[in-house]
Protein backbone atom coordinates (compact mmCIF):
# COMPACT_ATOMS: atom_id res chain seq x y z
CA UNK A 1 0.00 0.00 0.00
CA UNK A 2 1.05 3.54 -0.54
CA UNK A 3 -0.26 6.43 1.47
CA UNK A 4 0.35 10.11 1.10
CA UNK A 5 -0.63 12.55 3.82
CA UNK A 6 -1.91 15.84 2.38
CA UNK A 7 -1.84 18.98 4.52
CA UNK A 8 -2.44 22.05 2.30
CA UNK A 9 -0.65 25.21 3.46
CA UNK A 10 -3.86 27.26 3.24
CA UNK A 11 -5.43 25.15 6.02
CA UNK A 12 -4.62 25.43 9.71
CA UNK A 13 -1.57 23.27 10.55
CA UNK A 14 -2.77 19.85 11.73
CA UNK A 15 -1.81 18.63 15.18
CA UNK A 16 -2.21 14.89 15.68
CA UNK A 17 -4.09 14.26 12.42
CA UNK A 18 -3.77 14.73 8.67
CA UNK A 19 -6.21 16.84 6.65
CA UNK A 20 -6.35 14.18 3.94
CA UNK A 21 -4.86 10.77 3.26
CA UNK A 22 -4.51 9.42 -0.25
CA UNK A 23 -4.30 5.62 -0.07
CA UNK A 24 -3.78 3.05 -2.79
CA UNK A 25 -3.96 -0.63 -2.04
CA UNK A 26 -5.89 -3.78 -2.73
CA UNK A 27 -7.79 -4.35 0.55
CA UNK A 28 -9.91 -2.05 2.67
CA UNK A 29 -10.43 -2.99 6.32
CA UNK A 30 -13.39 -1.40 8.07
CA UNK A 31 -12.81 -1.27 11.82
CA UNK A 32 -15.81 -1.43 14.15
CA UNK A 33 -16.10 1.04 16.99
CA UNK A 34 -13.88 0.07 19.91
CA UNK A 35 -14.30 1.26 23.47
CA UNK A 36 -12.21 0.36 26.50
CA UNK A 37 -13.73 -3.10 26.88
CA UNK A 38 -11.40 -5.75 28.27
CA UNK A 39 -11.49 -9.43 27.31
CA UNK A 40 -14.28 -10.01 29.86
CA UNK A 41 -16.49 -7.33 28.31
CA UNK A 42 -15.95 -4.85 31.15
CA UNK A 43 -14.99 -1.20 30.63
CA UNK A 44 -11.38 -0.77 31.76
CA UNK A 45 -10.16 2.57 33.07
CA UNK A 46 -11.72 5.32 35.11
CA UNK A 47 -10.24 8.30 33.26
CA UNK A 48 -10.50 9.40 29.66
CA UNK A 49 -6.78 8.82 28.95
CA UNK A 50 -6.96 5.29 30.42
CA UNK A 51 -10.03 4.49 28.34
CA UNK A 52 -8.53 6.09 25.21
CA UNK A 53 -5.40 3.95 25.54
CA UNK A 54 -7.45 0.75 25.88
CA UNK A 55 -9.85 1.69 23.06
CA UNK A 56 -6.93 2.51 20.75
CA UNK A 57 -5.25 -0.76 21.71
CA UNK A 58 -8.46 -2.62 20.85
CA UNK A 59 -8.70 -0.84 17.49
CA UNK A 60 -5.07 -1.66 16.68
CA UNK A 61 -5.55 -5.28 17.78
CA UNK A 62 -8.46 -5.65 15.36
CA UNK A 63 -6.37 -4.04 12.63
CA UNK A 64 -3.41 -6.35 13.32
CA UNK A 65 -5.69 -9.40 13.25
CA UNK A 66 -6.80 -8.28 9.78
CA UNK A 67 -3.15 -8.02 8.69
CA UNK A 68 -2.66 -4.27 9.04
CA UNK A 69 -0.42 -1.87 10.89
CA UNK A 70 -1.09 1.60 12.30
CA UNK A 71 0.54 3.14 9.20
CA UNK A 72 -2.28 1.58 7.13
CA UNK A 73 -4.96 3.62 8.91
CA UNK A 74 -6.57 6.04 6.48
CA UNK A 75 -9.40 7.35 8.67
CA UNK A 76 -10.25 7.27 12.39
CA UNK A 77 -13.25 8.84 14.08
CA UNK A 78 -13.18 9.44 17.83
CA UNK A 79 -16.50 9.67 19.64
CA UNK A 80 -16.23 11.39 23.02
CA UNK A 81 -18.91 11.86 25.65
CA UNK A 82 -17.15 15.03 26.88
CA UNK A 83 -15.31 16.99 24.19
CA UNK A 84 -14.08 19.56 26.73
CA UNK A 85 -12.45 16.75 28.73
CA UNK A 86 -10.98 15.35 25.51
CA UNK A 87 -9.47 18.75 24.67
CA UNK A 88 -8.17 19.13 28.23
CA UNK A 89 -6.27 15.84 27.83
CA UNK A 90 -5.18 16.44 24.22
CA UNK A 91 -1.44 16.38 24.95
CA UNK A 92 -1.66 13.13 26.90
CA UNK A 93 -3.93 11.55 24.29
CA UNK A 94 -1.48 12.61 21.59
CA UNK A 95 1.36 10.93 23.49
CA UNK A 96 -0.71 7.76 23.86
CA UNK A 97 -1.42 7.82 20.11
CA UNK A 98 2.25 8.33 19.19
CA UNK A 99 3.42 5.59 21.59
CA UNK A 100 0.87 3.12 20.18
CA UNK A 101 0.42 4.12 16.54
CA UNK A 102 3.35 6.35 15.61
CA UNK A 103 3.30 9.63 13.74
CA UNK A 104 1.69 8.54 10.47
CA UNK A 105 -1.58 10.22 11.36
CA UNK A 106 -4.78 9.27 9.54
CA UNK A 107 -7.50 11.71 8.63
CA UNK A 108 -9.38 12.12 11.92
CA UNK A 109 -12.39 13.72 13.54
CA UNK A 110 -13.59 14.00 17.13
CA UNK A 111 -17.37 13.91 17.53
CA UNK A 112 -19.22 14.72 20.73
CA UNK A 113 -21.91 12.21 21.66
CA UNK A 114 -24.44 12.03 24.48
CA UNK A 115 -23.41 8.51 25.46
CA UNK A 116 -21.95 5.31 24.09
CA UNK A 117 -23.31 1.74 24.09
CA UNK A 118 -21.64 0.93 27.40
CA UNK A 119 -22.77 3.62 29.81
CA UNK A 120 -19.35 3.81 31.54
CA UNK A 121 -17.50 4.29 28.23
CA UNK A 122 -16.16 7.81 27.65
CA UNK A 123 -14.59 7.30 24.23
CA UNK A 124 -14.94 5.09 21.16
CA UNK A 125 -12.75 4.85 18.05
CA UNK A 126 -13.60 3.43 14.64
CA UNK A 127 -12.04 3.76 11.23
CA UNK A 128 -10.74 2.11 8.13
CA UNK A 129 -7.38 1.10 6.76
CA UNK A 130 -6.09 0.37 3.28
CA UNK A 131 -3.74 -2.62 3.04
CA UNK A 132 -1.49 -3.65 0.17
Amino acid sequence: MTTRRVNPPELSPPAGFSHAVVAAGSRVVFLAGQTALDADGEVAGRTLPEQFEKALGNLLAALAAAGGTPADLARVTVYATDVADYRAHARELGRIWRDSAGRDYPAMAVVGVVRLWDEQAMVELDGFAVLP
